[in-house]
């Protein structure tokens, strides 16, 4: 991806030839950037487009520039679900931000036992996910990644096993005994399979640790305990250990 400024328009591919940029984006655009025409920025949609662009108008609302070329990027062959135990304070800002930049699909804060968020209702919950996609833009628009991750607002545990998701390779980070590296894991799927899963999660833990019983319920629905190594790591450096190395894993050659 090249170095030049980057904006976010999901709704690019519906407009063909001459894109307009609105809003926040144009706001960025004018006040911060104070882009001119002539300029060249490159421009997002989310979903995988990427266009290159010339600035051609600007007014006190819309930056309008022409596209100049496009590509579409081919989706990841195994999507890659963070199902993240909301830490204190605004930590899971840096997850999100994190979990865009090693190539996640998708993150699901979620609410255990030893979390301190609580949230009021879906009014609030609501928020949260608007306030926590957004961080997620500005995150590929800082990284150029094609595809924008999905935030989905807190979930409790419970609720999120209800839904009763299947993922090829299911894991989850543990300080119990019996827990394995990742790598073997890995190795016996495609030993079995003689290919790369099509799909995979991985559990991480509050400070504090998931409690026994929610460890579980989530070996119960098939996630395969992994460990993080000898040291006891804090949630957001757990978080960027396991996205990182099943980035690695998923993009290697073998």
């Amino acid at each position: 991806m090249s170095g030049m400024h980057r904006f976010y328009l999901p709704d690019a591919a519906n407009q063909p030839g001459t894109l307009a940029l609105r809003g926040s984006e144009a706001h960025h655009a004018l006040h911060v950037l104070r882009i001119r025409p002539g300029e060249r920025v490159t421009v997002l949609d989310g979903k995988g487009g990427e266009y290159s662009c010339e600035v051609r108008k600007n007014d006190p609302q819309t930056v309008e520039v022409s596209i100049t070329a496009a590509r579409q990027h081919a989706p990841t062959p195994c999507p890659i679900t963070l199902l993240q135990a909301v830490p204190k304070g605004k930590l899971i800002e840096t997850i999100i931000q994190k979990a865009t930049e090693l190539g996640a699909a998708r993150v699901v804060p979620l609410l255990t036992e030893r979390v301190i968020l609580q949230v009021g209702d879906q009014n609030e919950a609501r928020k949260k996910a608007d306030k926590w996609q957004a961080v997620a833009v500005e995150a590929i628009k800082q990284c150029g990644a094609p595809y924008l991750p999905e935030i989905l607002g807190p979930l409790t545990m419970s609720e999120f096993l209800a839904r009763k998701e299947q993922f090829e390779l299911p894991l989850v980070g543990s300080l119990q005994t019996g827990s394995k590296h990742p790598r073997q894991y890995f190795d016996q799927f495609r030993t079995k399979n003689k290919r790369n899963p099509k799909s995979a999660s991985v559990w991480i833990g509050p400070e504090g640790d998931f409690t026994p019983e929610e460890y579980g319920a989530i070996e119960s629905n098939g996630a395969l305990p992994i460990t993080l190594g000898p040291l006891t790591l804090r949630t957001d450096t757990a978080a960027s250990y396991c996205l990182s190395f099943l980035n690695y894993e998923l993009s290697a050659a073998w």
